[in-house]
């Protein structure tokens, strides 16, 4: 026996043979709106915020409400969010809601007991039913509030979990002879195990019956028949007499559900999966966590800096699409010292924290911001950092990967931005909280390890691998972790609780001396206070970092220091100052000769010259007052060099007196000619620009849950008040006529007068004021799919050929590809409708 993974048209055979055979009875009387309508304002307000998808936008019923609570798009988001044992609990009662015996209602115990849960294990399974009642995954059945629980699944959870809930096949009749009973005492209390019911069954089975139903038993249901002839194919058949297994086509059979809940001694799931699994991963010391992770942030702080002044320098322009170019990349990697994922995770995070972003000019560059950066210590830069990282919706560890279309994704490209990265990193980070193996250490789980718990908790959304193993190396870069394991600062971070002072208990102390050699070099014994770091970021090229920092001073970096105003004696008494021996004689000749050899060539700029062949006529241009804005400069007797353009200096001179005229680069005049002239305006800022530099989203606004529900109640109860006034008018006509009094004939759109007889289709323009109906399509589609669920007739509201709205009570045969094919009773008729022509749907039961 081959066993075979069901398909499309497998489940569509089953699903039509199991309709044609008759079912257990259910013991439920009422119907999913019913339970949402007998529960609290409190109960209801809880669900809404537990699935905000329902409040947004506003149902206009309770029954709107139940609707969209079993649609598949809403029951779809709900699914994405419930772990493994809560996804267990609604597949067990998936497959024994069709067995349960109006006696002995599905109750948490009997859940319990065919998930296969021990004693200790049974309240986290009472939580998880509860937690799914309240969130309208699971509903109660019962009518008398004393009675015992009795569970049903919503509609519309077995179109989302298959035909085959936990493995199992279809619920089929008619049974074997005493299966039916054995299934029912094993799911009772300290009922015994089916599977002596089994084995009576299969005494005189042909060899090799066994071996078929166990390849079974634990799904998938379907298999492939054997050929013929064959052994196998005599077992099959004999397996299919016994009502073992059913043929669903000419090549398939399909073990039904109280057969293999025999043969899995009236379990549905192989062990409980009360738990997420314990990850696997090294035992780290807390101490060397937040040793490791104070390095780190450190080190992350140093390179923002350094990416601040390195852009401030130089630039780098913005790609078309937005983004950083590859070249661009690769070069601020050699200057922050580290490789290409690491300099584009800083690129990041200093976006995100809002110190770089896109000018806005034609072209645009990236550019620091002016912010107060400069101004805070390294625990609170890094905290911001923290932070920013913390909230992001990006995913840098994206970058050098490519796209659908082939394209390299860039650092601060808008490609980059995932909705679903807070909720994956607040998950990673979860599972770092929570592993403590003793006393003193800390877990560093594995990324595989991390997986396996994330996909307990969302089993039918398991996060890919890749983006697990980039948050936890962003973590790392971060300093939110040390050396694998979550670090003192970083549970700070997650518990909002003064992340940059956490940070500032784990740094190494602060050293504010350099010890100077004679080889032009320098050591700190430690971690520099940020003056001492100052000073050797303008006087210094440092050579290694680690406990202590080597560096060295060179031509290069003294005249770096001249260059930002310092002098040879105060950068030398600074040095002094700082250093517990004399500088070194090397040092001070360095620091001097560079100083006097420091501009001895100057540069400037100039826009623009005045030359003249006499000097006397340019003699004190430079000194009149009047003339002080134009920046002039004598280079020579005869020339002079101003900071304007030509234009404005010729202007100026001519309103002084001086008849000049401008020249070419050749010396020649040139020649004024009249036109239209503009203005230059500046160039928009680019669509890269707008989105990087916008900020946060948009935030949704969402009703409030209690504000929704009071309005729920008060349609419900409008609706009541007006179903009353319609049966007090109904009995009123009811007395009149028999009394023998006639009816005045009605006029307008309420229809013919009642004595021209009714029309062979229920044909109503306008909908009764009082029940509003099913406004919102995605509601009107629910309905749709619960009348299709239940069988049940709904009046639809269209637009007719004419354009004119009708109402129409139709029993709904199946929806498929923007239509909906229905059944009109009065006219014993079928109709297709277009989707998009149905204004609203109403429930028979609230039709007038």
């Amino acid at each position: 026996m081959t066993r075979r993974a069901p398909g499309r048209a497998d489940a569509r055979n089953i699903v039509r043979m199991a309709s044609s055979l008759p079912a257990a009875p259910a013991a439920a009387t009422r119907h999913f709106a019913d339970d949402l309508r007998q529960r609290s304002d409190t109960a209801l307000a809880a669900l809404l915020r537990a699935r905000p998808d329902l409040a947004t936008p506003s149902p206009s019923t309770l029954r709107s409400l139940a609707a969209r609570a079993s649609s598949r798009t809403s029951l779809e988001r709900a699914l994405a969010r419930t772990d493994a044992l809560t996804l267990q609990v609604l597949e067990a009662v998936l497959a024994l809601e069709p067995l349960v015996d109006p006696s002995a209602p599905l109750d948490a115990d009997v859940v319990a007991r065919v998930l296969g849960a021990s004693p200790t294990e049974l309240p986290r399974v009472e939580a998880v039913i509860t937690r799914a009642v309240e969130h309208a995954l699971l509903w109660d059945a019962r009518e008398v509030p004393s009675d015992p629980a009795d569970l049903r699944a919503v509609p519309g959870l077995d179109e989302l979990l298959g035909p085959y809930p936990a493995g199992l096949g279809p619920h089929l009749t008619p049974a074997p002879d005493g299966l039916t009973e054995a299934v029912g005492r094993a799911l009772g209390p300290g009922g015994p195990a089916p599977g002596a019911a089994l084995d009576a069954l299969l005494a005189e089975a042909p060899p090799g019956s066994r071996t078929i139903l166990d390849a079974l038993a634990w799904g998938p249901p379907v298999g492939l028949v054997p050929a013929a002839g064959t052994r196998p194919r005599d077992a099959v058949n004999w397996l299919v007499t016994q009502h073992l297994l059913v043929r669903s086509d000419a090549r398939h059979v399909v073990l039904p559900r109280l057969a293999g809940l025999a043969l899995r001694d009236g379990r549905t799931h192989r062990e409980p999966r009360t738990a997420p699994p314990e990850p696997s991963g090294r035992d780290v010391p807390a101490a060397t966590a937040d040793a490791e992770a104070a390095s780190a942030a450190l080190e992350l702080v140093r390179r923002v800096r350094l990416l601040r002044r390195t852009w401030d320098e130089e630039p780098p322009s913005v790609l078309r699409a937005g983004g950083l170019g590859v070249r661009d990349l690769r070069r601020l990697a050699a200057v922050l010292e580290t490789d290409e994922p690491g300099a584009a995770f800083v690129v990041e995070v200093a976006g995100q924290a809002g110190l770089v972003r896109d000018d806005g000019d034609a072209p645009p560059s990236y550019v620091p911001t002016v912010t107060d950066w400069d101004d805070l210590d390294d625990a609170a830069r890094w905290a911001r950092l923290a932070q920013a990282w913390l909230s992001s919706r990006r995913a840098p560890w994206l970058v050098g990967s490519r796209d659908d279309k082939g394209a390299l994704r860039a650092a601060l490209s808008p490609d980059l931005r995932r909705p679903w990265v807070p909720r994956l990193r607040d998950g990673v980070l979860g599972v770092l909280a929570d592993a403590r193996p003793g006393e003193g250490l800390l877990l560093a789980p594995e990324p595989r390890a991390v997986v396996e718990v994330l996909t307990w908790h969302t089993p039918r959304s398991v996060p890919p691998a890749s983006a697990v193993e980039g948050l936890l190396a962003e973590a790392g870069w971060l300093g939110v972790t040390g050396a694998g394991a979550l670090s003192a600062p970083g549970r700070a971070l997650l518990a909002d609780d003064d992340p940059a002072g956490a940070l500032r208990a784990v740094l190494p102390h602060e050293v504010d001396e350099i010890l100077l050699q004679g080889d032009l070099t320098g050591i700190v014994p430690g971690r520099p206070s940020r003056d001492l770091a100052r000073l050797l970021e303008r006087t210094t090229d440092v050579e290694s970092r680690g406990a202590a920092t080597t560096v060295r001073f060179s031509p290069a970096s003294v005249t770096r220091a001249l260059d930002q105003g310092e002098t040879a004696d105060t950068l030398l008494d600074e040095l002094a100052r700082r250093s517990p021996v004399p500088v070194p004689q090397p040092l001070d000749y360095l620091v001097r000769d560079t100083a006097r050899r420091h501009g001895a060539v100057r540069v400037g700029s100039a826009s623009a010259y005045l030359r003249a062949a006499d000097a006397t006529v340019l003699a004190g241009l430079e000194h009149d007052p009047t003339l002080a804005g134009l920046g002039l400069v004598r280079l020579a007797p005869t020339v002079l060099a101003a900071s304007v353009p030509a234009a404005a200096l010729h202007e100026a001179l001519r309103e002084r007196g001086l008849v000049s005229a401008l020249e070419g680069p050749d010396g020649r005049v040139l020649v004024a000619r009249r036109g239209v002239t503009g203005r230059a305006m500046p160039a928009p800022r680019s669509a890269a620009a707008i989105r990087m530099g916008s900020g946060g989203d948009v935030a949704s606004r969402t009703p409030d849950p209690d504000e929704l529900v009071a309005e729920l109640r008060a349609v419900e109860e409008a609706a009541r008040a007006g179903a009353r006034a319609r049966a007090e008018a109904a009995a009123v006509a009811r007395s009149v006529a028999d009394a023998g009094i006639p009816r005045p004939a009605r006029t307008g759109t309420d229809g013919p007068p009642p004595d021209a007889g009714e029309s062979s289709a229920r044909l109503v323009v306008d909908p009764p004021d009082d029940e509003p109906g099913t406004q919102h399509p995605a509601d009107g589609l629910a309905l749709v799919r619960d009348a299709l669920r239940t069988g049940s007739t709904v009046i639809i509201e269209m637009a007719g050929h004419t354009g004119r709205l009708e109402r129409r009570e139709l029993k709904p045969l199946k929806l498929d590809g923007g239509r909906l094919r229905a059944l009109d009773p009065d006219r014993e008729a079928e109709l297709t409708i277009a989707v998009h022509r149905i204004a609203s749907v109403l429930p028979t039961s609230s039709a007038p």
